[in-house]
């Protein structure tokens, strides 16, 4: 058998499996499941209201989220996506630049009040004043 072929045969191999591991990820959430996924986009949606809302967050922050969301959901990339590393890095730094710009933009304790996970984790990627 040629090495092509032997390619070839991983290579859809490869690509069913995955679809065999999708399917049944996508499917229906169960009783167990249900109440997570209902909850998450709703407190996504709360904090992120909070912090758009509230006076002491800077006009300059809100704009670099924004334009965080904006870059993320538009279809045109700087680096086309098939590019296998470099694609979505460009997605990536774009991003984490935005936010680290919104972060140290917004007062502290607004930012951790909005913060829904351990504040800790946000203590270790902002980087301390003074």
């Amino acid at each position: 058998m040629s090495t092509l072929l032997q390619i070839a045969i991983v290579a859809a191999a490869l690509w069913i499996g995955s679809w065999l591991i999708m399917i049944p990820l996508g499917q229906a959430p169960t009783a167990r499941t249900a109440p997570r996924r209902r909850r998450v986009p709703a407190r996504l949606r709360d904090d992120r209201t909070r912090l758009r809302r509230h006076p002491a967050v800077p006009r300059r922050a809100k704009v670099a989220l924004l334009i965080a969301t904006v870059w993320v959901l538009s279809p045109i990339d700087l680096l086309p996506e098939f590019l296998p590393v470099i694609g979505p890095l460009d997605d990536v730094v774009a991003v984490v630049l935005l936010l680290r710009y919104a972060a140290r933009a917004i007062p502290r304790d607004v930012l951790l009040a909005a913060w829904p996970a351990e504040p800790r984790l946000l203590e270790r990627l902002l980087p301390t004043v003074g």
